[in-house]
């Protein structure tokens, strides 16, 4: 039973991928433009930042909309497929949990924030204009 039900969900899954990207593109919003030494103060307070996410996520596709959103260059790591980017996360983070959002700050410490509304917060109270 146990296994009818994995394959099940699986299948199920794999028939809503299409359906999560599709979304994803309709509702994301045009990134907001700033003046060009704005922007590229905050590309550079961005690269400090990388997201680890899954692609199909509901909650990693939020979070993806307000980066968009805000114009944040911030590196998307596949925390699904690529099991170096997973490991990563498991170790700093302590958990394979997705959005997660790791911040360096100027002296290397690293913090990992997790929850999208959390992320989503944090970002619009450092980047919104």
């Amino acid at each position: 039973m146990k296994f009818i039900l994995r394959y099940f969900f699986r299948t199920i899954r794999i028939l809503l991928i299409p359906f999560m990207h599709l979304y994803e593109f309709v509702t994301t919003p045009k990134g907001m433009v700033r003046d060009i030494d704005a922007q590229q103060e905050v590309d550079r307070q961005c690269l400090n930042l990388a997201l680890y996410q899954f692609q199909t996520c509901p909650f990693c596709i939020k979070v993806r909309r307000e980066i968009n959103r805000l114009s944040l260059p911030i590196e998307l790591r596949d925390a699904q497929k690529n099991v170096q980017n997973r490991a990563e996360l498991l170790q700093g983070g302590g958990q394979v949990k997705v959005p997660c959002l790791q911040i360096r700050d100027e002296k290397g410490n690293v913090q990992w924030l997790y929850e999208s509304t959390a992320i989503n917060q944090y970002l619009h109270q450092r980047f919104a204009v």
